[in-house]
């Protein structure tokens, strides 16, 4: 029988590739040319660039060895910031140049490199084909914005069309963290970061799926699935217990078109990751197990890499093993359609012990 938990296969539901800085510069059409654009260098240890393996597949694996990981779901570094460009054909065009990258750098091992597709949304019949493409090509589900243009709210019918076609083509849509318009488009200085970083952070995320749920969206697309991204998982259970209460309270007089308690979309729909929260960890001993995914953030400089192991026992060592198992692998195998089976294991038992020992 497979070994279960921490001893058993870990996926990091949130990691990320490094893309070259001028991969947009040199490869839009000559129409985008002058406005696309074009990242200072990275050099490799520096910045977001802190393992050679952001960029090289090959590199990336052994790197997943050392940290105890057997797969990782993939999303872009560079390209979050380009959520927030006004221009619906150069956003596109830059995406559809980075997917491409991302489909070669997933080849190497399509079965541990998971990648995430970057679609636009400003224009929803070629979003839908760009991830039929995408889905075709072999990567999996699909990024949007986390902060959508004012204009286009997700709670508006403009969206119709795409969640039908990620429920048809069953592609979680995920939200990550600094995509889209909002706190993280303009430069926040001093004390005012860290009120980015936390209260603006996380009013993104809940004001997202908010819409999703009290707007009837989930509703109204019972098989689409959201992922939160990097935004951590510890704050979840307090806003929906308030949002059931205050649904619960006042929907007679002030019926949302919902059926269900917004907890119970939550439970059936909404994919959480997390990384380095302890308060989830504690959460999980009675809320989340089938909805939450363990990540390691690699190779930013905020990753737990090569210390997982170390942070696994430390947050979630107390859980029972079979949540230990879907935290860390099942519920990201479930999204994602991946055999649980079939992924060998990250790391040597004499390995973890070091690690743990460490």
């Amino acid at each position: 029988m497979a070994a279960l938990g921490i001893d058993g296969v870990i996926i990091s539901a949130d990691s990320h590739v490094m893309e070259p800085v001028d991969l947009w510069k040199k490869g839009v059409s000559e129409k985008y040319r002058e406005a696309a654009p074009l990242f200072p260098p990275h050099k490799l240890g520096e910045g977001f660039q802190r393992r050679e393996g952001g960029q090289d597949p090959n590199a990336r694996i052994k790197e997943m060895e050392v940290d105890g990981l057997s797969a990782e779901v993939l999303y872009p570094t560079l390209l979050l910031s380009l959520y927030a460009l006004d221009d619906a054909g150069l956003q596109e065009a830059c995406f559809r140049l980075y997917n491409d990258w991302l489909i070669e750098y997933c080849s190497v091992d399509r079965n541990r490199l998971i990648g995430i597709p970057a679609i636009s949304v400003y224009n929803v019949g070629n979003a839908v084909k760009e991830l039929e493409r995408c889905r075709k090509a072999g990567l999996r589900g699909a990024l949007i914005w986390q902060a959508p243009h004012p204009d286009l709210p997700f709670h508006s019918s403009h969206y119709d069309k795409f969640w039908a076609a990620a429920e048809d083509l069953d592609a979680p849509v995920s939200m990550h963290i600094l995509t889209g318009h909002s706190y993280h488009s303009k430069e926040r200085k001093g004390i005012e970061r860290y009120r980015g970083s936390v209260n603006l952070k996380l009013a993104d995320v809940a004001n997202a799926l908010f819409d999703f749920i009290f707007y009837g969206v989930l509703g109204r697309y019972p098989k689409l699935k959201l992922v939160s991204v990097e935004n951590e998982s510890g704050w979840l259970p307090f806003m929906v217990q308030q949002w059931d209460y205050y649904f619960r309270r006042f929907r007679g007089e002030n019926p949302p078109p919902i059926t269900r308690d917004p907890g119970e979309y939550v439970r059936n729909q909404v994919f959480s990751c997390f990384f380095n929260d302890s308060v989830c960890g504690r959460n999980l001993e009675w809320w989340g197990q089938d909805n939450l995914m363990w990540s390691n953030d690699f190779p930013h400089a905020n990753s737990t890499w090569p210390n997982s192991i170390k942070v696994i026992r430390r947050d979630l060592g107390h859980l029972p093993l079979e949540t230990q198992t879907k935290v860390l692998a099942a519920n990201a195998c479930k999204l994602y359609g991946l055999d649980l089976s079939a992924l060998p294991a990250g790391l040597s038992r004499a390995a973890q012990a070091a690690q743990a020992a460490a």
